[in-house]
């Protein structure tokens, strides 16, 4: 049984907005020139926040290649600016990523976090004992049209297609959540526990409590660069 993640300074879903999901932060550094840069350039002249939110979706999932391999743990890993140079990530970054471009064209965003079970995962990423153990995974939450909307754009288009599996559509109006079966009506993702949204990455809480229990050595790691 999965243990319920602590956040503190959580996301009503079912309220409007504080302060702190407008807020440039460390991470969600929606203040940052070449942040503000790409986001204009996606958008191009979408006017709504409905279209706007779309074409970001679309060139997170696809322009930033998911990669499951990449992963560092520094704090450095977690910042917009950071993602943009990388030009890939696993799912975490891909949400700080997509929520920190719309909260540069001040759409309200943060980051929500649930257990999930990738029913597909190749062997090579099975854990020490070879077993498909649930991950954490990190989605973007978007306050668009006076609701929330939660969205990942970790899987890119590419990576589906020689899959085989489906991917993951936006329209800007409802969820966008893992497909729970593939092309070949295989069990694909399956959320296990939903553990809520906060408004900036908790990179404490996600370094030490959640990925310190799977990776010991991760307390012994220079965690900032």
């Amino acid at each position: 049984m999965i243990e319920p993640v602590k956040f503190d300074n959580k996301i009503d879903l079912n309220a409007a907005p504080t302060a702190a999901c407008l807020q440039a932060t460390r991470y969600f550094d929606s203040d940052d020139a070449s942040v503000q840069a790409y986001a204009a350039k996606v958008v191009g002249d979408a006017q709504t926040d409905v279209e706007k939110v779309i074409k970001l979706y679309y060139a997170v999932r696809d322009e930033f290649r998911y990669d499951p391999r990449h992963f560092l743990l520094t704090k450095k890993q977690f910042c917009c600016r950071q993602i943009l140079l990388d030009q890939r990530g696993f799912c975490m970054p891909k949400a700080v990523l997509l929520s920190t471009l719309a909260r540069a064209l001040a759409i309200p965003s943060g980051i929500g976090f649930a257990h999930v079970l990738n029913h597909l995962m190749p062997d090579s990423l099975l854990d020490e004992a070879g077993n498909n153990a649930p991950i954490f995974h990190g989605y973007s939450v978007l306050y668009v049209d006076g609701k929330w909307l939660k969205a990942s754009p970790a899987f890119n288009l590419s990576m589906c297609e020689k899959l085989d599996t489906k991917p993951l559509e936006f329209d800007g109006k409802t969820h966008a959540l893992f497909h729970e079966y593939d092309n070949q009506n295989r069990r694909h993702m399956e959320y296990i526990k939903d553990h809520g949204a906060v408004p900036d990455f908790p990179y404490e809480t996600v370094y030490y409590g959640v990925f310190g229990d799977k990776y010991p050595d991760v307390h012994t790691l220079n965690n900032d660069e």
